[in-house]
């Protein structure tokens, strides 16, 4: 089968293995084919040497978290993501991956109007105790909120879908940060239902650049876009190679990390006493490993908490990915356990996590997580 790839990127692996301890799901298994190297062969195998897509083949692909700790990592600078989401993407166009009833969870998210209703219903649901706990849903999912009104114009704040869904008490620290900064900031709303983040890892790229298309046609001017979800982030800088057009290199250059754009402003912010915390920062893969802006996290955070402490884990993920905790939810189990140990190790009184799908997939372990900006937030609000 074609999978579509690039030769030149997939002969780029020399399998020298440095990938391996990188790779959550090689950590927790063991097993090679559980490992970029070990997916990378087997693209080999079925692109260049017609091997069947057998049931190990699809789930060693479909296991893929997609966290992309091996790119740093990589001294051939292999672009293993592009890699794996183009291997989804065309098994997903011939019906080996993603069947319908996944399909049907993502078909919301471009619009509000039935997000909301569909979250509301959860909520409901959640309250019964009619929700699966396996599949690490909050516990006090809103059942209705107050809209997001703008506080000036100098930059166009993200809002999304899911996170706006569940977590708009983080949007609305972080337009008070940013006020507090002196930066006015205008929510996309209905402008920008959903950056396609979820879409483009269940292979379902089609509807990823509908999305792209529809968010550059409505966001057409040239204000930065500061983006409080790791994934959001990563995926929306990614517009240029998603859609090979200068228009969408353009408009990925106004993307900003919140914490990437407020480290530059930083001394904007008041003064106040630092709250008594011992913070320990976990770095979301998309945050650390795609965008590469962690360290802006601890310049945002370190006037504002008693200490700052690093997870002693080199990055390594959560098991969040996205959906890929519902989907997978003993592999993400098990990832998850690593990670808890680790942060357990350090004793902080809280986590900070610049991604929702984190902090929501730790919390379901006890682990008491806030966003970065909520600690801000906290602070300022003493």
């Amino acid at each position: 089968m074609d999978l579509h790839l690039d030769e030149d990127d997939l002969n780029s692996c020399v399998q020298c293995g440095l990938c391996l301890p990188h790779c959550p799901t090689f950590r927790v298994t063991g097993d090679e084919a559980m490992s970029p190297r070990g997916r990378i062969h087997l693209m080999r195998e079925v692109q260049d040497n017609g091997a069947p897509l057998t049931p190990e083949v699809l789930e060693s692909f479909e296991t893929c978290v997609q966290c992309r700790g091996c790119e740093p990592a990589c001294p051939s600078s292999v672009p293993y993501g592009h890699l794996m989401e183009r291997t989804r993407e065309t098994l997903a166009d011939a019906g080996a991956i993603t069947p319908l009833w996944q399909r049907a969870m993502f078909a919301p998210l471009a619009t509000p109007v039935a997000l909301k209703a569909g979250s509301a219903a959860l909520g409901v649901a959640k309250r019964l105790k009619l929700v699966p706990k396996r599949l690490g849903l909050p516990d006090d999912l809103p059942l209705r909120q107050e809209p997001l009104e703008p506080t000036g114009t100098d930059v166009y704040f993200f809002t999304g879908c899911v996170m706006d869904a569940w977590q708009r008490d983080v949007h609305r620290s972080g337009m008070r940060v940013l006020k507090a900064a002196g930066i006015g900031a205008t929510p996309t709303n209905e402008l920008a239902p959903c950056c396609g983040a979820l879409h483009a890892h269940a292979g379902l790229a089609d509807q990823t650049r509908d999305l792209a298309e529809q968010m550059m046609g409505n966001l057409r001017d040239d204000k930065p876009i500061l983006v409080d979800s790791a994934g959001c982030g990563a995926a929306m800088k990614d517009y240029g190679h998603l859609l090979g057009t200068t228009e969408a290199e353009a408009f990925s250059s106004r993307v900003f990390d919140i914490q990437e754009f407020l480290a530059d402003h930083v001394g904007a912010l008041p003064q106040v006493d630092p709250l008594d915390l011992r913070v320990a920062v976990q770095d979301p893969c998309h945050l650390r490993h795609v965008q590469r802006v962690h360290l802006a996290t601890r310049t945002v955070l370190a006037p504002f908490v008693r200490e700052l402490v690093e997870i002693n884990d080199d990055g390594l993920c959560c098991g969040a990915g996205g959906a890929y905790s519902v989907l997978q939810p003993e592999l993400a189990g098990q990832i998850r356990d690593r990670k808890v140990n680790s942060i357990s190790a350090v004793q902080p009184d809280v986590v900070a996590s610049a991604n929702p799908g984190c902090s929501l997939h730790l919390a379901g372990a006890g682990v008491q997580t806030l966003h970065p900006m909520q600690i801000v937030d906290e602070a300022l609000s003493q």
